[in-house]
């Protein structure tokens, strides 16, 4: 018995392989972007997580170096805005959307009404009521 072969179709299989490379390039950079921003909470808390742990047992912790690994996480928390839009072009889009310092010059600038009306579901669909979504 011969079984037929399924005739090849090249197209297919190419725009699969551009659409699993596209993927892996996408999930290479949310690694990426993950991974240092792991690695900077790790760098900045850490050592003020085990000093503390350190001060509890023994009390040989100098105030000021404690005092120094507070900052040092805190300058963490000061970064991410800094690491989000470097590494995710959507935040790079809202924050260019929403803050007058990132706009650029051509785009329209949102109203507040707008604003408050996209963040309180309000407009055309607000005739639902709760009774017709249950």
């Amino acid at each position: 018995l011969q079984v037929p072969c399924a005739p090849s179709q090249p197209v297919a299989g190419s725009e699969s392989r551009r659409f699993t490379n596209k993927h892996s390039k996408k999930a290479l950079k949310a690694s990426l972007t993950l991974g240092i921003l792991l690695g900077m909470f790790f760098v900045a808390w850490l050592p003020f997580f085990i000093t503390n742990v350190t001060q509890a047992v023994c009390s040989c912790v100098p105030a000021g170096f404690f005092d120094v690994l507070t900052w040092l996480g805190y300058c963490n928390s000061t970064m991410n805005p800094i690491i989000y839009p470097l590494f995710m072009r959507d935040f790079k889009r809202a924050m260019g959307k929403y803050l007058p310092c990132c706009r650029r010059s051509g785009e329209p600038r949102p109203s507040a009404i707008s604003l408050s009306m996209r963040n309180s579901h309000s407009g055309p669909r607000a005739a639902t009521s709760l009774k017709n979504v249950l």
